[in-house]
């Protein structure tokens, strides 16, 4: 089949190309780096440059396609975070719309489900809905949790504080998922397409709490007493703006969703489907690992 790929080269299509190369696909994957061009055709696959932005360059980007992979790259320098993610998403329907593509494997979020939901996740419900608009698309709309390796930024307030924490307690679950299984969850749905119709959505992860996440994490770089820390929302903020997030991306990547688990307000339609979500193929107990390699080597 002839599959297009958005996202780069980057934690999650990266290794879903090489998957699907494998296994004999046609793949195109998008870019909006001139920079990737020598590395996308080293794998195997065919460079597509340009924007999600580009309404234009998106409808020649899935000429031809069988099936795509969307997801919406990070709005680091967007106004509106939110309207650029639905921007984005009225984008891809209409190319999917116009290229006559049958099946979508859709990148969402834990909490999807909420029209108005703290972070991205409101604006993942618009695009899920926009794309369910579609008729004669196949969509699977995948729901994972926050990505094992976001704890890598933490090395630095582990080496110098020795703490790891957000904006709640250690008490509080959340469901992470390592982006290689999403990867795996989404090369399986795109080389079985006949497998799947209609719209559909899937969790990948499971739940965690923030305690149970540093005691794997200590035990792994041998700090067996590194602490999970709440902290205030504002100290958290001016800490996440120190090292270079814009007030925005903060506020919708982090703060928001932080609250919304704290205040239990983000996970009931995943402990509804959980039993039908894909488990973690790769362990949070196995991440660990590759975590203590990145903070041992962090100078």
């Amino acid at each position: 089949m002839k599959i297009t790929l958005t996202g780069s080269l980057g934690n999650i299509s990266l290794p879903l190309a090489q998957q699907l190369i494998a296994g004999g696909h046609t793949v195109t994957i998008v870019s909006h780096s001139p920079e990737r061009i020598k590395a996308i055709e080293a794998l195997g696959a065919i460079p597509a440059i340009g924007s999600v932005d580009d309404p234009h360059f998106l409808r020649s980007a899935f000429k031809d396609a069988d099936a795509v992979y969307t997801m919406i790259p990070p709005a680091f320098q967007a106004a509106d975070i939110r309207q650029y993610m639905r921007s984005v998403g009225d984008n891809y329907a209409r190319a999917i719309a116009e290229n006559g593509v049958g099946h979508v494997v859709n990148l969402s979020s834990v909490g999807a489900h909420l029209a108005n939901g703290a972070g991205p996740a409101g604006a993942n419900h618009y695009v899920e809905a926009k794309l369910n608009e579609l008729t004669g698309t196949h969509i699977l709309h995948l729901r994972p949790g926050m990505f094992y390796t976001n704890f890598l930024g933490s090395i630095p307030m582990i080496k110098q504080q020795g703490i790891i924490g957000n904006n709640f307690d250690g008490s509080v679950n959340m469901v992470l998922t390592h982006p290689r299984d999403i990867a795996m969850v989404a090369a399986e749905a795109l080389d079985n397409t006949l497998r799947f119709t209609g719209k559909h959505i899937r969790y990948i992860g499971h739940e965690i709490t923030g305690a149970e996440v540093a005691a794997i994490l200590g035990n792994a770089i041998g700090r067996p007493d590194l602490a999970w820390i709440g902290f205030p929302d504002n100290d958290l903020l001016y800490g996440l703006m120190q090292n270079g997030l814009t007030e925005q991306m903060a506020k919708v990547y982090v703060l928001e969703i932080g609250v919304a688990l704290r205040e239990d307000q983000l996970l009931d339609s995943y402990r509804e489907h959980r039993h039908n979500a894909a488990g973690s193929i790769h362990s949070f107990h196995h991440f660990a690992k590759d975590f203590a390699t990145a903070y041992h080597q962090h100078a």
